[in-house]
């Protein structure tokens, strides 16, 4: 990659951060017609991936980057190749329909400029997403998705549903991205790279890794929670409270995808093992039967499309883990495919909404007439998700019961999976295509008629793609699907479908799931109330249990919170010197490290005998005072016989320090015992007063052990020899004692200083607060 190349790849992943910094003016500037320069900027971003299309058909892979933090060996750089480029060309080319269809669909909206703002940031992050080399690169922008997601559902934020549906998104993909990062970190350490492109080559080694189920757990707990997979797939409907153009960006070819692509980025390195083999297809087929069954059961279009989402992204899972070039090639084609025309669908449902004001489908009807193009662009994508020839839809299903069918009880069961599931997608498809169109017209909250062509614009292109790659198949596989079957797989692969029927065990199958989805769709409203049902009599539910879960633990932080914070502060020193006391006396015991017996000192100067002789007395005047003041006067004599040893002994810096601090804090504490007016005497019965003493025995016996333990081991003299060494000639100080408080231990000393100039405003302020309501 050339030095220009490189700069224009960078520029690319910041222009939606600069458009989404741009956003708010131009749309007080322009109001919604904002909408057409602002889809500039992911526009040209497609244009620019769309010029490595033909390096990486050729089976090339670009990488590129920037150093970010060298001596940690972490970049900024990018991979891209046929999976990356697959996704960073849905991400912009769908990104650039939906700021349009925004633009329409928010109109007159008073923070339209931040929703604006909110989704070319949200495009950013998904771009940095799929195109990373850098497992730290991956983890910041994964995150940024989760966070930018979190503003885009909850955009709304004055209904408690939004909020609610947010904060559950942000809850369960944030916390899978905590799991990610774990994983990433233990692939870091394991294979001492942090690159995807260095990764490629660790396959045997990391398969052979004793931490390899460790990884994968970590890392399907990142994928399976981005990704909706049961049983974190309850998020991702509940999102629907979120903004038409939202719910068809993200929930067709970007976020809900991002589990998906990391899936497939670690299937070279991390699939083909029986563990791999066995967790992605059994969770997959599962998540894909409970979507569509839940699909089956709503009557709102936008949650009809959501769970069908959900089953999608299930048969993604499916075929990533299912092992064979089939499934990979079938995953690459559904991939593609259910980007357009789930993208298409969930348009064509927020435009039913704002032209009718409903997504009732069971208050639909007749509107094939008021709205021509939003049918016809409902019916092209209902065909492609249905798997009709000859949309892309169908050489996707096609795939995917040529990679599944066979004789062992595995394929059976799998193959069984994706009959019901995808026999119940199409007959949602042609629910949300049909029934809104077709029969009497039914009277709505608004008039019906079409829609801006900044609404169904959008639509119709994805929906009429789908037709086209699909006619034109040869192209694609060999410019799109192709390439990204290789990346998926870690080996050159070549997809051959096209859009001609064709008779095969997968082409009877395909009629199979044709004439139950056709039945389901005729008996719509039993397929419902039996979807009910079943529901009902299973009762809870995923969902029910996030609320539970976070009651508990909003109910646990607060029991806890009541007990370490009780308000009394007598607890938390009793609670604060006990700790200390267990830390000191606990150590000992468990690893034997008792100090020897201390030998009386032969021949102690009379003088020194003198001032510990005082130290005791000065100890029995605070046991024996009458009330708190005088014992905190008799305290400080403690404080200047310390000093008084410091002085004794040649240290006179020291020594002032200490008088200093001790005559400060004598009068600090006789400051607010008078102005407090606390209860001068302790009249506490003795049953109080005994585990008190033994806290405060236990952590003057426990610093008198560790002292000398510490003084009976070995000098160290590394530390004496470099400030010695160092102090005139770095510092130019000749007192070692002020160098090191001044200048080697500069930060600290202004960090004490900053403790106790904070302790005097807040002793400050409880006199002050004390004296007001005196006062009153």
């Amino acid at each position: 990659m050339t030095a220009d190349t490189m700069g224009l790849t960078f520029l690319a992943f910041c222009l939606p951060f600069l458009g989404a910094l741009a956003a708010p003016a131009l749309t007080r500037l322009l109001g919604h017609h904002a909408a057409w320069p602002l889809a500039l900027v992911p526009l040209a971003v497609f244009l620019h991936f769309l010029g490595f299309n033909a390096e990486i058909a050729r089976g090339e892979i670009v990488t590129g980057g920037y150093a970010w933090v060298p001596s940690y060996n972490v970049s900024f750089s990018w991979l891209i190749d046929g999976l990356s480029l697959a996704f960073l060309l849905l991400i912009s080319g769908i990104g650039a329909l939906i700021v349009l269809y925004a633009g329409g669909y928010l109109k007159g909206h008073p923070h339209q400029g931040r929703f604006f703002s909110f989704i070319l940031m949200f495009m950013g992050s998904m771009l940095g997403v799929v195109a990373s080399d850098s497992f730290l690169m991956l983890f910041v922008f994964w995150e940024m998705t989760s966070i930018t997601s979190f503003l885009l559902i909850g955009f709304d934020h004055a209904r408690e549903a939004s909020r609610r549906a947010a904060l559950q998104a942000l809850i369960v993909t944030g916390g899978g991205g905590l799991f990610l990062l774990a994983g990433l970190l233990l692939l870091w350490d394991v294979t001492g790279v942090t690159q995807f492109s260095l990764l490629m080559s660790f396959g045997p080694e990391l398969r052979a890794s004793p931490f390899y189920l460790a990884i994968l757990f970590l890392v399907l707990g990142g994928a399976f929670t981005k990704s909706a997979q049961f049983p974190f797939h309850f998020w991702l409907p509940n999102a629907m409270e979120a903004p038409t153009p939202v719910s068809a960006y993200l929930h067709s070819a970007t976020m809900v995808k991002a589990g998906v692509y990391l899936l497939m980025r670690l299937n070279p390195v991390m699939g083909e093992t029986p563990a791999w083999e066995t967790v992605l297809p059994a969770v997959g087929g599962l998540t894909l039967l409970v979507g569509a069954v839940l699909a089956i059961r709503q009557t709102d279009l936008k949650l009809m499309l959501a769970y069908t989402t959900v089953a999608s992204l299930g048969l993604l899972v499916m075929l990533t883990g299912f092992g064979s070039e089939h499934a990979i090639a079938a995953a690459a084609l559904y991939l593609v495919a259910h980007s357009l025309f789930k993208g298409a669908l969930f348009m064509v449902a927020g435009l039913i909404d704002h032209e009718t004001g409903t997504r009732d489908i069971t208050k639909l009807g007749g509107l094939r007439r008021a709205m021509p193009v939003t049918f016809l662009a409902a019916l092209l994508a209902a065909l492609s998700m249905g798997g009709l020839p000859p949309f892309f839809g169908f050489l996707a299903k096609e795939e995917v019961y040529a990679a599944l069918s066979g004789g062992s009880l595995r394929q059976i069961a799998f193959t069984a999976a994706a009959i019901i599931g995808n026999g119940l997608m199409f007959a949602v498809a042609f629910a949300v295509a049909l029934k809104p169109f077709l029969g009497a017209p039914v009277q709505t909250p608004k008039h019906a008629h079409e829609g801006p062509a900044l609404l169904w614009i959008g639509p119709m292109l994805l929906a009429v793609k789908g037709l086209v790659i699909g006619l034109f198949s040869a192209v694609t596989h060999a410019l799109l699907t192709s390439p990204l079957a290789s990346a998926i797989s870690g080996a050159p692969q070549t997809v051959t479908i096209s859009a001609l029927p064709h008779l095969s065990l997968a082409f009877g199958l395909s009629l199979l799931t044709v004439a139950f989805g056709l039945g389901v769709f005729l008996m719509l409203d039993r397929a419902r109330e039996a979807a009910n049902r079943l529901v009902e009599d299973i009762g809870w539910g995923p969902d029910r249990g996030f609320d539970q879960a976070m009651t508990g633990l909003v109910r646990a932080a607060a029991a806890i919170s009541r007990l370490l914070q009780p308000g009394r502060m007598e607890i938390y020193m009793t609670a604060t010197f006990a700790v200390i006391a267990l830390a000191l006396l606990v150590p000992p015991v468990v690893y034997g490290e008792w100090p020897r017996l201390p030998v009386w000192p032969a021949g102690m100067p009379f003088h020194e005998l003198a001032v510990m002789l005082l130290a005791a007395l000065g100890i029995g005047a605070v046991l024996t005072a009458g009330n708190r003041l005088t014992a905190i006067v008799a305290l400080g004599i403690q404080g200047l016989c310390v000093a008084l040893l410091f002085l004794l002994f040649g240290a006179p810096d020291l020594a002032f320090t200490q008088f200093m601090i001790e005559t400060l804090s004598v009068v600090i504490l006789a400051l607010v015992m008078t102005r407090l007016k606390l209860t001068p005497r302790d009249h506490r019965p003795l049953r109080e007063k005994i585990p008190d003493a033994v806290i405060a025995i236990a952590c003057g016996v426990g610093f008198a052990l560790y002292l000398l333990r510490v003084t009976q081991g070995r000098f160290d003299t590394a530390l004496t020899d470099f400030f010695n060494l160092y102090s005139k000639t770095i510092a130019h100080g000749a007192n070692v004692v002020n160098v090191i408080i001044v200048d080697f231990r500069g930060t600290d000393t202004l960090g004490e200083i900053a403790v106790v100039m904070v302790t005097g405003l807040a002793i400050l302020s409880i006199i002050r607060i004390r004296k007001g309501r005196a006062g009153a």
